[in-house]
């Protein structure tokens, strides 16, 4: 079990996506997480009503979210996350852990590594870093302070499951996001499946 945390706001917040489509998010902030950091939990459609959430642990992205990157699937993968979960009930945590938790800056001095050849984690271990530095104690520690100890997870990624787990989350079923694949993502896409299991159907027929 990870320390617990606190509510620190709750506030009402419109959203507008550039394809026009429109929901309302409850924006939650916390005291007491782990690591110091400002993430945020936005509770969409009936999240009170709803015994198990649907909850995607969303790192952030700048490039990706912000300003439509195409060398990732993180802006379509937000944009999806937002209205299954609005569907459901349920939770989007959007946790500042830029470039699987190794900042903006060195994500784009491994992106320009990834175009002299390297796939995106031999970029990261040529720049010293892990594949995969994020760490979702804080994650597991905002569920538990939003009384969702039990929880369906959206990802593709095994190991944000086996984390929350560990840490005391009760993941009952992990449902895999869409298939966003596009030239310039297609590469970091397979690297993302051969490297880290991702579950991301890349077959012509998925891709298509």
């Amino acid at each position: 079990m990870t320390e617990p945390a606190g509510i620190r706001t709750r506030v009402q917040v419109p959203l507008r996506f550039g394809d026009g489509y429109t929901t309302t998010a409850e924006v939650v902030t916390f005291t007491g997480l782990a690591d110091g950091k400002e993430h945020l939990a936005l509770g969409l459609g009936d999240f009170r009503g709803t015994e198990i959430p649907l909850v995607r642990a969303h790192s952030e992205c700048m490039t990706g979210d912000v300003f439509g990157s195409a060398r990732c699937d993180c802006g379509p993968q937000l944009r999806e996350a937002v209205e299954r979960i609005a569907d459901r009930g349920g939770w989007l945590l959007y946790l500042r852990q830029e470039g699987r938790g190794i900042g903006l800056y060195a994500k784009l001095d491994a992106y320009a590594l990834q175009d002299t050849g390297l796939d995106t984690y031999a970029a990261n271990r040529a720049l010293g870093h892990g594949d995969d530095e994020r760490d979702y104690t804080a994650a597991a520690q905002m569920l538990q302070a939003l009384d969702a100890p039990s929880i369906d997870l959206l990802t593709n990624n095994p190991d944000k499951a086996a984390q929350l787990r560990a840490l005391g989350i009760h993941v009952r079923e992990v449902a895999p996001t869409g298939v966003h694949v596009n030239e310039a993502n297609l590469r970091y896409l397979h690297a993302k499946v051969e490297a880290t299991g991702h579950t991301i159907d890349l077959s012509p027929a998925a891709a298509a």
